[in-house]
């Protein structure tokens, strides 16, 4: 990633296109050529795992698998896994948002049919080695993902108890069962690879990284706890004896409780963070840069006893701290392609820790006006940062700056100066970040277009609604990508000009490799 640079933060799932959630299909390319026309260097996603309750990409099934719905039906044409007739009767679709009720049974539809038609043609030459290289999460994963459709969607712990327990015996017999079930799994991972690892390919022809996002924790119902429950505080029969959140604070008398089993990080340190090395590098597999999320709970976490229906009478305890980063370290390298998401109130530890490895934190503009003196005024920042105006949880800059109150209005006027310069606040917000020393500055989608509150991506502590906004191409005017571009050029964000269209992504079934170089890996777990 280098210096001085910005680029726009959008969820793969906000893209256009017809088949009622965005994908890597033609819509991704576009986007791609319009980040480079717009002289950007960075496209920041949220997590591309599969969607867990209430849609959320942070309360994934499994942190290594990627979310099939993500897969282009127009790209499985280009394969040869459907045919052009297979897409004529897709249903119409809203325009502004995913219809996730409708969306997921038509692409799960064509992806089974993509399936049959590829087992019957032969899979491609390089499936098998794919599925040898992820067999230490693969297997997992499309046995779990069959068997919750086997058992209606029920929670792992409510399986018989052998195969809650992982008996040899259960699993073989369930194998045995559920094979088809099981390679279509397989199946949509190794596609799913396939178009990403294109898309990513073509980015880079651009001059575009892509920048991810890992939450630290995993959810409890998910092929990662069922897998692997020594890693985390179980009681017997596989339930949480204690869970993830934050204490209470201004924000929340009862804190936050999000319900997500703890590490044994006793356990994990016993294994050489195995599991944890393994997860980073699968993630380093997608994406050049990640946001560590929560990176507080790294020095310290908030403990809550599962059988606490607030988070108030939780209790600090020391993370892995040091250890764990050193581990990376010794498998990845140094520096780390990391971002610290060190937002809200941070202890000393935490800011030793970033310090020790390196790791920029993050900045979000819409959290400055409240105080003059805060760290999030652009004047403050320091180099290694990453400055936002806001991110998927905070409301529209449009719609935040419509619910400000008279005191922090006047001061912001005053400091974005929209009174002299008659600027719109979405861009007054737009160039404070631009303007300021912060290495990389990361605008969602919405705050460049002026999207209001119908634009937010995520309401936290809201169980449903979230996650379902799209764009549309009469959105972006030319205006609106010029613009972007004077002030990444005349803050000295822009990537050169952009060259002449390479070819776009397309479909490549046969080529023993991937389209981009897998970085060396440490043995997985």
């Amino acid at each position: 990633m280098a210096t001085r640079s910005s680029g726009l933060l959008l969820h793969v799932t906000s893209l256009p296109g017809p088949f009622g959630i965005g994908d890597f299909g033609p819509e991704a390319s576009r986007f791609v050529d319009t980040l480079a026309e717009a002289g950007q260097r960075v496209w920041q996603v949220l997590p591309l795992t599969p969607v867990g309750y209430g849609h959320s990409p942070y309360a994934s099934p499994s942190t290594f698998a990627g979310n099939p719905l993500l897969i282009s039906p127009e790209r499985l044409v280009d394969a040869g896994w459907l045919e052009a007739s297979d897409l004529a009767d897709a249903p119409h679709f809203p325009t502004g948002h995913v219809d996730f009720e409708r969306a997921i049974p038509f692409k799960h539809a064509l992806l089974r049919r993509a399936f049959v038609r590829a087992r019957q043609q032969g899979f491609p030459s390089d499936y098998r080695a794919f599925c040898a290289r992820e067999a230490y999460w693969l297997e997992d994963y499309a046995l779990f993902t069959a068997l919750k459709a086997h058992y209606a969607g029920v929670p792992w712990t409510d399986w018989p108890a052998p195969l809650a327990r992982r008996t040899p015996e259960a699993l073989t017999a369930a194998r045995a069962e559920l094979a088809e079930a099981i390679e279509q799994h397989r199946f949509e991972q190794f596609v799913f690879a396939r178009q990403w690892d294109d898309l990513r390919a073509y980015a880079r022809r651009r001059g575009v990284s892509i920048f991810g996002d890992l939450p630290i924790y995993v959810a409890h119902d998910s092929a990662d706890v069922w897998a692997a429950p020594d890693l985390f505080h179980l009681d017997p029969d596989g339930r949480p004896t204690a869970v993830a959140g934050v204490p209470p604070d201004y924000f929340s008398a009862t804190g936050q409780r999000w319900g997500n089993p703890l590490y044994r990080w006793d356990r994990m340190r016993s294994l050489g963070y195995a599991w944890w090395t393994a997860r980073l590098a699968r993630t380093l597999d997608f994406v050049d840069l990640v946001r560590l999320d929560h990176f507080r709970g790294f020095e310290a976490f908030w403990a809550i006893p599962a059988d606490e229906e607030t988070a108030v009478n939780g209790q600090w305890v020391e993370g892995p701290g040091a250890d764990l980063f050193e581990a990376f370290e010794r498998a990845l390298g140094h520096p780390l392609p990391l971002v610290a998401e060190d937002l809200g109130l941070i202890t000393p530890g935490v800011r030793d820790l970033m310090g020790r490895f390196e790791l920029p934190g993050m900045v979000v503009l819409q959290f400055a006006f409240g105080d003059p003196e805060s760290e999030y005024l652009p004047h403050h920042y320091r180099r290694a940062l990453v400055a936002y105006t806001g991110t998927h949880d905070n409301d529209t800059v449009a719609a935040w700056w419509s619910g400000l109150g008279d005191v922090e209005r006047r001061f912001t006027r005053r400091y974005l100066g929209l009174a002299g310069r008659g600027e719109p606040v979405h861009w007054a917000a737009v160039r404070a970040v631009m303007a300021s020393v912060a290495d990389r500055a990361v605008f969602p989608l919405q705050d460049v277009l002026g999207i209001g509150g119908e634009g937010r991506m995520n309401v936290p502590g809201k169980e449903v609604g979230n996650w379902a906004w799209r764009f549309s191409w009469d959105q972006v005017s030319a205006c609106t990508v010029s613009h972007l571009r004077d002030l990444t050029e005349t803050y000295g964000r822009a990537a050169a000009a952009p060259p002449s269209n390479p070819s776009p992504p397309a479909a490549s079934v046969t080529t023993p490799e991937v389209a981009l170089p897998r970085r060396e890996r440490p043995p997985p777990p």
